[in-house]
C-alpha cells in the first residue's frame, strides 16, 4: 500500500491551467496530496529551447499559474535541468510513486516520456500520461487503410465523424496539496531570467498581453459573445480586432481546445463553423507533426529539396526589420516584433514574400517567428510555413504567389493597418499608401515620405521577384519528373 503522507506529483508542462486539465483530475481522484512541479529542459537531446517571445510568456504564465494554485492552498515549483535527472531527484525525496502528465506529441518528448516512464518504473513509480491538450489523440484519426491524412478536409471530416468532442472537465472539488518546503536543494528555475533586460525589448508585449488562464478564459467569453458572430468577415480585416487573439493562451495551455469547442459551439452560424474548422487547422497541424516529425526541419515534398534558395543577409534583416519597402509586409513585421503577435493574412502575406519573392528558405522564416512569436509552437509554426511555401502537406502550390499589393488592397482597402504599424507613411492616400514607389515626388514630399530616406525603396521588383520565383519552381517540376522517369 502506498504511504498516504507521500506526494503524487503533478507535472505542468504546455498545459499551464487548472480547469479542464485531466491530469490534475487524475491526481485528485487518488485522494493523496499533490505536488506541482514545472521544468524548463533546454538541455536535453532534441529539445528545442524556447524562443525570445516565448520565454517572456513564459514567465507571467508560470506567475499565473502559482497564483491560481495558491488561492487554492497549493503552490508551484519550478526547475531548470534535464528532466528525467530532476525526477530521479523528486521521487527519491518525496517518495511519491506517481507522476501525472499530458502526452507530448513531438517526437523528442515523447522519447524523453518514455525514458523518464521507465527510470520511474525501476523505482516503483508510474508516470499516468493523459490526453488533455487536443480534441483528438493523433492516432485517433486516421484513413480507411490505417494511414494518416494528407489533406486536411479529409481529416477534419474524419476527425467531426467520431462523435461530439468531450466537455470540459471542470477543477477538481477536493485538492490538498504537499508542504513543497523541504525539495528546495533541486535545481530551482530562476524565473526572472527569462525576461529581457539588456535590451528590454518586451514593452510591446506587456501592453498587449497579459498571460494566465484567468485572462484567456475572458478573452475566450469576450470573443464568442461579441466577434465570433462574424468571424469569417471579421478575421480577414487586417485592421479590425475580428480574429480570437486565443493563439497564445491555447499554445500555453491557459485555455484547451476543449473549453474554446465548448464555448463557440453554444453560437449557431456558420461563422462558428469557420471559427471551429481553424481549431481542427491546429489539431491537424499537430496530428501532421506527431506522423511526421521532420516538419519542423525538413521539406515533407521532397521534390523542393533541388530548390536552390539564395542567400541574402541584407534582405533577410529588412524583411525582419519591417523595412523592405513594400508596405504591408513592414506593416506585419513592424506589429510583430512590437506585440508578439501578427494578423494571421498578414502572416500569409509576408510568409509569401519572404519564401518567392526574396526566395530565401522557409526555415529562415520559421526560426524568426519561433524567436519573436508568443503563440510559436513546433507543429502550427512549422506546418503554416510549409503550407505557405508550398513544400509541405496540405500546401498552396509554390508557383501561387501572393501579390502583396493586391491583398493591400482587399484586406487594408483604406491603409488603416498600414498606417497603425508604419507611420511614417500615415500622410499618404489610401490609393498611395501600399505602393508608395509610383507616386510623384510632390505626392510624396506633401506626405513627408522621402523614399531611401526615412521610408527604405522597394528591396525588390514584385514582377521580376515572382518570375524569378517561377523559374526556381520549373526546376523542381523537371527534377520530379527525372524521378518519374528513373
Amino acid at each position: 500500500m502506498p504511504d498516504s503522507d507521500c506526494p503524487v506529483i503533478v507535472w505542468f508542462r504546455d498545459d499551464l491551467r487548472l480547469a479542464d486539465h485531466p491530469a490534475l483530475c487524475e491526481a485528485s481522484a487518488t485522494g493523496r496530496k499533490i505536488l506541482c512541479v514545472y521544468i524548463l529542459d533546454e538541455k536535453s537531446k532534441g529539445i528545442r529551447p524556447l524562443g525570445g517571445a516565448a520565454r517572456w510568456w513564459l514567465h507571467g504564465a508560470l506567475a499565473a499559474l502559482r497564483r491560481q494554485l495558491k488561492a487554492k492552498g497549493g503552490a508551484l515549483l519550478t526547475f531548470e535541468g534535464e528532466a528525467p535527472e530532476i525526477f530521479d531527484q523528486l521521487v527519491r525525496q518525496t517518495k511519491a510513486d506517481s507522476v501525472f502528465c499530458h502526452h507530448r506529441y513531438q517526437k523528442p518528448e515523447r522519447e524523453q516520456d518514455d525514458i523518464i516512464a521507465a527510470r520511474l518504473k525501476e523505482r516503483h513509480v508510474t508516470l499516468f500520461r493523459a490526453h488533455g491538450t487536443l480534441l483528438r489523440a493523433p492516432d485517433a484519426v486516421m484513413t480507411k487503410s490505417g494511414t494518416p491524412f494528407r489533406v486536411f478536409g479529409a481529416y477534419w471530416k474524419a476527425a467531426c465523424a467520431l462523435g461530439d468532442v468531450p466537455a470540459p472537465r471542470r477543477v477538481p472539488s477536493h485538492l490538498s496539496f504537499y508542504d513543497p518546503a523541504p525539495l528546495t536543494s533541486l535545481p530551482q528555475l530562476d524565473e526572472a531570467k527569462l525576461l529581457p533586460t539588456k535590451p528590454d525589448w518586451a514593452e510591446g508585449l506587456r501592453q498587449n498581453w497579459e498571460p494566465g488562464a484567468e485572462e484567456g478564459e475572458e478573452l475566450l467569453q469576450d470573443f464568442v459573445a461579441h466577434a465570433l458572430h462574424r468571424y469569417d468577415r471579421g478575421r480577414n480585416e487586417m485592421a479590425a480586432d475580428g480574429s480570437s487573439r486565443l493563439s497564445p493562451y491555447l499554445r500555453f495551455g491557459h485555455v484547451s481546445p476543449r473549453q474554446v469547442w465548448a464555448a463557440a459551439s453554444k453560437v449557431p452560424g456558420a461563422d462558428t463553423g469557420v471559427f471551429l474548422s481553424e481549431i481542427g487547422w491546429r489539431e491537424f497541424a499537430w496530428y501532421t507533426l506527431y506522423h511526421q516529425p521532420e516538419l519542423t526541419s525538413r521539406n515533407l515534398k521532397s521534390r523542393f529539396d533541388v530548390l536552390e534558395w539564395r542567400r541574402s543577409t541584407a534582405d533577410l534583416q529588412a524583411w525582419q526589420q519591417g523595412r523592405t519597402g513594400i508596405p504591408i509586409v513592414d506593416a506585419g513585421m513592424r506589429q510583430l516584433w512590437q506585440t508578439g503577435w501578427m494578423h494571421n493574412r498578414a502572416r500569409m502575406i509576408i510568409g509569401s514574400f519572404l519564401v518567392k519573392h526574396l526566395l530565401l528558405d522557409w526555415k529562415q522564416g520559421e526560426a524568426w517567428f519561433w524567436d519573436t512569436l508568443v503563440d510559436a509552437d513546433p507543429a502550427n509554426n512549422a506546418m503554416n510555413w510549409q503550407w505557405v511555401a508550398g513544400t509541405g502537406i496540405e500546401a498552396t502550390p509554390f508557383f501561387r504567389i501572393f501579390n502583396p499589393l493586391l491583398q493591400a488592397e482587399k484586406f487594408d482597402p483604406h491603409g488603416d493597418y498600414v498606417r497603425r504599424w508604419v507611420p511614417e507613411l500615415a500622410r499618404l492616400s489610401d490609393k498611395a499608401i501600399c505602393a508608395p514607389w509610383n507616386e510623384t515626388e510632390e505626392t510624396l514630399r506633401q506626405a513627408k515620405v522621402k523614399l531611401g530616406g526615412n521610408y527604405p525603396k522597394p528591396i525588390i521588383d514584385l514582377q521580376q521577384g515572382r518570375e524569378r520565383a517561377l523559374a526556381a519552381f520549373r526546376k523542381t517540376k523537371s527534377s520530379e519528373a527525372a524521378e518519374l522517369e528513373a
